[in-house]
């Protein structure tokens, strides 16, 4: 939170990501941005655009199209003193580079006995519903969420991003960090102008509520936060909590919710199947079985590649309707 009043804006999600990075860069010479367009360019979402300007090419680095070979690059520039920041263009890449996150990046701590660290920050986007097709539109933030040694950030909000980007980079651990691709200029709110960070695992309350309580990630806390202003009218009160870190989760809050509840909902864009919305109800099922009046309900992405036909790429992603039907059911209403 900030520490002192300041002034408060509305701006983009990708905005909010711009600010951090261009903060953390002024405070910290060590900290280094590479990937495929980064510099003029900008990125294809024009996220990072500006920055090349005030930084220059040597801490803005347009990489080859190897994911591969920059990010193995960051790790041990991160292993050397340097506190790089990985941009992989599309989440689905992170096919590629598994290797150098998940066998190097995720176990040199452990592996040096403490020695070595590797502050390393790779930005990776998610989110279907671009019209981008089966390689470009998945959402595989369960993926890195599987492996110790590292952790996992899916903002929802320009304020979460930016609070939680700036502690992702100060952090002295390998972190994964998901962006919402549709976020980025659809999704405004206030941001302070000062400086502020919000901790890795401290889930958010986004709206109280007495009857039932969603569980929602990333662009699904919009979904959420939707149905539950649609279940308002049917006289049902629903409580929406954004985890905002896969790893650390924040379990305490997610389980007292429930409890209060009794009901529990989880609401995550990643494929159904083994997936973040099983781990999130195997934890509150667990820690408030004897509250929970039925059986925690899940609703993600279907199982199937996510298709090109806007139609059909529609029909994939929960929706607003689907989880007030749903809650609906839950509460007998």
């Amino acid at each position: 939170m900030p520490e002192t009043a300041v002034a408060v804006r509305d701006i983009t999600f990708g905005d909010a990501i711009r600010e951090a990075l261009a903060e953390e860069m002024r405070r910290d010479p060590t900290i280094v941005l590479l990937g495929e367009d980064v510099a003029e360019a900008g990125t294809p979402f024009k996220v990072v655009k500006g920055l090349v300007e005030e930084f220059g090419k040597d801490r803005v680095i347009d990489t080859p199209i190897s994911e591969p070979g920059f990010t193995g690059l960051a790790v041990g520039a991160a292993m050397t003193g340097m506190r790089p920041i990985v941009d992989i263009m599309f989440g689905d890449f992170m096919a590629l580079i598994m290797d150098q996150v998940v066998n190097q990046a995720a176990k040199v701590h452990y592996m040096s006995g403490g020695r070595w660290k590797v502050p390393l920050v790779v930005r990776a986007t998610m989110g279907a519903t671009r019209r981008s097709a089966a390689q470009h539109s998945q959402s595989l933030h369960a993926w890195p969420s599987h492996i110790p040694g590292l952790k996992v950030v899916v903002p929802s909000t320009p304020y979460d991003a930016k609070g939680l980007l700036k502690s992702a980079i100060r952090d002295d651990n390998p972190v994964v960090f998901f962006e919402d691709k549709i976020s980025y200029a659809k999704v405004k709110g206030p941001v302070p102008e000062g400086e502020y960070t919000i901790p890795l695992g401290v889930a958010d309350v986004k709206r109280e509520g007495r009857d039932v309580t969603l569980i929602a990630t990333s662009s699904m806390v919009q979904v959420a936060l939707g149905a539950a202003a649609m279940l308002e009218g049917a006289g049902i009160s629903a409580e929406v909590v954004d985890p905002r870190t896969m790893w650390p989760l924040d379990e305490k809050t997610l389980v007292e919710s429930v409890r209060k509840t009794s009901r529990a909902m989880v609401i995550d864009e990643g494929y159904f199947r083994y997936g973040v919305t099983g781990e999130i109800a195997s934890v509150v099922a667990e820690g408030a079985f004897y509250d929970l009046d039925g059986p925690v309900r899940r609703l993600g992405a279907r199982h199937v590649p996510v298709p090109f036909s806007p139609v059909l790429e529609d029909a994939t992603v929960p929706t607003e309707r689907d989880v007030f039907e749903l809650a609906r059911k839950m509460c007998n209403r």
